[in-house]
């Protein structure tokens, strides 16, 4: 009897060892669960707070955008490799930051039909006929534009270019 003892009670503290085991390795999971849902929520909630710093400043500032249509025209390129003249038949649309932009591009429209005209007229057909080049284009539009119409004027809030006709020949 001494052996079917001796047999039992290794087993019965093997079996305390596993609950002890598993119930470790439970709460060992739920702390580490835990702790990552509170660095995630904690983690978000300092994300937006600098977030809302930013939106805030913008708030004040929150303009609905206004659009400006420029129409239609015709531009010389520079000349492509076989030496065959290349025109550009381009319109498009400005989006700037509000009213009192949207009047100062009309009342300057001359001004900014010029800038175009020097701007594209330099461009390489294979330069802007590919979306990328196109995208390069409107950044090039935009920097010409935010320049100041007037002599120590104040910079243009020129926000995007969005090209409503673009014709290559």
């Amino acid at each position: 009897m001494k052996a079917d003892q001796k047999v039992e009670a290794p087993a019965g503290g093997g079996s305390k060892k596993l609950i002890i085991i598993i119930v470790a390795a439970v709460l060992l999971l739920g702390g580490a669960g835990g702790a990552a849902a509170w660095f995630f929520m904690h983690g978000k909630g300092d994300a937006e707070e600098h977030d809302d710093a930013p939106k805030k400043k913008k708030s004040k500032k929150a303009v609905k955008p206004e659009y400006v249509p420029v129409e239609p025209f015709t531009v010389n390129l520079q000349p492509g490799e076989d030496g065959a003249d290349q025109y550009l038949q381009i319109a498009f649309t400005l989006q700037v930051g509000g009213v009192e932009e949207a009047t100062a591009v009309k009342d300057n429209m001359a001004k900014v039909r010029s800038r175009m005209l020097l701007l594209l007229s330099s461009k390489h057909a294979t330069e802007i006929n590919t979306p990328a080049g196109k995208i390069q284009l409107a950044k090039e539009i935009v920097a010409q534009l935010r320049e100041p119409f007037e002599d120590r004027g104040a910079q243009q809030e020129i926000d995007d270019v969005l090209f409503t006709s673009f014709i290559i020949q």
